[in-house]
């Protein structure tokens, strides 16, 4: 699943766009400093999400919206056709992404 996909999953599950969450993480004062354990417990809690999907999460609310570039077109199982990921939901998405 690439790493997109599991943001695109993490909308569904929850109702929110990952920007969402990532605002709703801000206003808890999660930030770019916060480990991954609290992130973690708060969207295991309030929302049901599990680990690989919560970690998607960490990533966007601790780093932003980019991604290595190893991931891009890598072939791999993560692989994305970009090195940024689309957080405002999946009825916006661009192709390409």
């Amino acid at each position: 699943m690439s790493f997109q996909a599991y943001l695109d999953t993490v909308e569904k599950k929850t109702g929110l766009t990952p920007r969402e969450l990532v605002a709703l993480a801000t206003d808890r004062g999660f930030g770019p400093d916060t480990k991954a354990g609290p992130i973690l417990a708060w969207l295991a809690d309030d929302y049901g999400l599990g680990r690989g999907h919560g970690m998607a999460m960490v990533h966007v609310i601790t780093k932003g919206d980019r991604i290595a570039s190893k991931h891009v077109d890598s072939g791999t199982t993560h692989s994305d056709p970009n090195d940024h990921l689309w957080l405002d939901g999946v009825a916006t998405k661009p192709d390409g992404y």
